[in-house]
């Protein structure tokens, strides 16, 4: 059976690579402290894990399992009064949206590899969600969901 935890860490890590920014599992990023990051940073959140292929023989060796990004743009540290803005929070989504990039030169696969121990994600999805204001707390943010296809044993 495909771990969920080891799913969620590898895009997790994939995810942090790719924007250069911390990234939090269903809360804020916390500092080597254990104190909140400022934005900007990225928010994952787990959605369905489906590890049932419907076959009568089925040994749970496949799964899909669905993740809501949420680049956070915020204010930018030592200036006061500043704003997060669209062109932050685009810019976050441009970069984490990278998890299904290709290789340029046509080649199979993914340009980016996305590592879980013994699992191989053979398909990959981003669906643009929208995106949130919250100008009182000057945030904007940009939503991508993942659609993961992974299989077992390799």
């Amino acid at each position: 059976m495909i771990e969920r935890r080891l799913v969620t860490a590898g895009l997790k890590a994939l995810l942090a690579d790719l924007t250069g920014r911390p990234v939090g599992v269903r809360t804020v990023p916390l500092d080597a402290a254990g104190k909140p990051v400022p934005p900007p940073y990225t928010l994952l959140y787990p959605l369905d894990h489906i590890v049932d292929d419907a076959t009568l023989a089925d040994r749970h060796t496949t799964a899909m399992s669905e993740y809501q990004a949420t680049f956070v743009s915020g204010p930018l540290p030592g200036i006061p009064d500043s704003r997060g803005g669209d062109e932050q929070a685009q810019w976050l989504a441009d970069r984490g949206r990278k998890v299904i990039a290709r290789p340029a030169d046509g080649s199979p696969g993914y340009l980016h590899p996305l590592t879980i121990p013994g699992v191989n994600c053979w398909r990959r999805e981003a669906i643009e969600a929208g995106g949130t204001s919250e100008a009182n707390d000057a945030i904007i943010t940009s939503v991508i969901r993942f659609r993961l296809y992974l299989e077992q044993g390799v």
